[in-house]
């Protein structure tokens, strides 16, 4: 067996793949890239049980097999390599020669027989999307999902498909933000909730992709296929709870404010509040939305002062400020529209201007109990 192979074409997809690796495997194989050769194509597969995620390149052969070479020690090679043919020869003792223009390179290869088998989806639902709308739809709902092992439903985004529109939603109870498209549907309902290791893989790549995206899913996995690259996970096993019911329907209070200057703000004043709390508090008044945050402990304070459109009863209402920062972050918008009810039930974030037709961002962040 042997082939040869561009070697940044290789490092491309090496890189592309390796996110995919962990660092404390279970099963030694998993350490591993695995090459399956098929004449001029080389499929590179990588897995952690719970993902598989496969790509192919081009390559000159007139060879098939199949081998398992170590993730870390090819990717530190390859990417030392300048732009050149890679020559890899399988030899009889269990080693692969490299041959680049300056030396030649051996490592050790593994049966790739081992590598664990890609899932297949029986009867899978379909839906074809944009591929740089859903990098956004996963850009503005990964950083939401919770860390709890004790309810996993809550830490993935929640994919939910209809006719009408498309639905992705995360929360970890503290935060929870609902990204819709209005101007797209699916050809038939369904609902299932991704984990956030793959999400976060393809929202790394789905920027740079050139075709559209084809999810497939049934009751246990999903899987997506663009580019020649393939990634198919296991979801999380549940029911998603009712997220509608937490969002408040009845909010008098909106305050209007520049989302940078309002970032700023935040950011300064969560420097001086309590490292344990991160609160900060937003006291609104007339035209005037007065931010401040102090650590008793220390005996720091700081208090800013920002011009903005404010409707409603004078109030002040307290917040972690990461939670805040977080979604500010994930906002693209000049200005950011707060509506509030009362200082113990939940602000809603929305973006004033920025967002593309059918596109719908609803933020929500619970408040904090405020130290007077």
């Amino acid at each position: 067996m042997q082939f040869i192979v561009s070697s940044s074409q290789l490092l491309k997809q090496l890189q592309i793949l390796v996110g995919v690796v962990n660092t404390n495997n279970t099963l030694p194989i998993l350490d591993n890239f695995l090459f399956e050769l098929s004449e001029d194509q080389l499929k590179i597969t990588v897995s952690d049980i719970e993902t598989i995620m496969s790509s192919s390149i081009p390559v000159q052969s007139e060879y098939t097999g199949i081998i398992a070479l170590n993730a870390r020690l090819l990717l530190d090679a390859v990417k030392t390599f300048p732009e050149q043919p890679l020559t890899f020869i399988v030899k009889e003792n269990n080693t692969v020669e490299i041959s680049a223009d300056n030396g030649k390179y051996d490592m050790a290869y593994y049966d790739g027989t081992d590598f664990p088998q890609t899932v297949s989806l029986e009867s899978p639902g379909k839906t074809v999307l944009p591929s740089e709308i859903l990098a956004t739809a996963i850009t503005h709902t990964v950083f939401a999902a919770g860390n709890d092992d004790l309810r996993p439903v809550m830490s993935g985004v929640f994919f939910q498909f209809s006719p009408e529109e498309l639905t992705f939603v995360a929360t970890d109870a503290h935060k929870l933000v609902k990204y819709t498209r209005k101007d797209m549907g699916s050809d038939e309902v369904a609902e299932f909730i991704m984990p956030k290791k793959p999400l976060n893989i393809l929202k790394g790549i789905l920027s740079n992709a050139q075709s559209d995206v084809t999810i497939e899913y049934n009751e246990t996995n999903a899987k997506f296929i663009f580019d020649k690259i393939s990634l198919t996970c296991r979801l999380i096993d549940g029911k998603y709870p009712n997220y509608d019911a937490v969002i408040p329907k009845e909010n008098p209070n909106k305050l209007i404010v520049n989302r940078a200057a309002f970032l700023n703000s935040v950011r300064r004043a969560s420097i001086f509040s309590s490292k344990s709390t991160h609160q900060i508090r937003l006291k609104m008044a007339g035209k005037e939305l007065n931010i401040s945050a102090e650590d008793v402990d220390f005996s720091n304070r700081a208090d800013e002062r920002l011009t903005c459109n404010y409707e409603g009863d004078d109030m002040q209402i307290g917040f972690n400020s990461r939670f805040l920062l977080e979604m500010l972050m994930n906002l693209s918008s000049e200005e950011v529209l707060i509506e509030m009810s009362v200082p113990n039930r939940a602000g809603i974030l929305t973006p004033i201007d920025g967002k593309e037709e059918g596109e719908e961002i609803v933020m929500l962040v619970m408040p904090v109990m405020l130290n007077n």
